[in-house]
């Protein structure tokens, strides 16, 4: 499990989620078991298929004594949502204080709590990206 932050004076931690180039850093404070995205509520999200990501680990515990208030950047949207998910799956496995949610999210889906270490393949010359090449052409 990754070191956790603690702030004592306001009863808060701090987890972190990586995907591609995005990071999320969330915090949970007690409350009524909301989560806001940069400030703007889950809920209020258009998109489905994020709000469908970020609640997957919302399966394995229904946490309603904290909120979780999440700073995310970098990256396209899935990333982000990938980042978020990480991050709030680490803070449930961590405020569980049980290592029975830890196991449920590791045999279900890895990659809710151990991030993706694959990171885009940096461009060569003689190429227009990382492997492939120009054409030659003979005449």
């Amino acid at each position: 499990m990754p070191k956790v932050k603690k702030n004592s004076k306001k009863g808060q931690t701090i987890q972190r989620g990586k995907r591609k180039e995005s990071i999320a850093r969330c915090t949970v404070v007690k409350g009524t078991g909301k989560v806001f995205i940069n400030g703007i509520y889950l809920n209020d999200i258009d998109n489905p298929l994020y709000q469908e990501i970020v609640q997957e680990p919302f399966v394995f515990c229904k946490d309603t004594t904290h909120d979780f208030r999440v700073n995310v950047f970098g990256g396209g949207t899935m990333s982000q949502a990938q980042a978020v998910r990480t991050a709030i799956a680490r803070s449930l496995s961590q405020s569980a204080g049980n290592d029975e949610v830890r196991k449920q999210m590791m045999e279900l889906d890895r990659s809710l709590l151990v991030e993706d270490s694959r990171r885009v393949e940096p461009k060569k010359f003689k190429g227009p990206g990382a492997r492939a090449r120009f054409t030659k052409s003979y005449r």
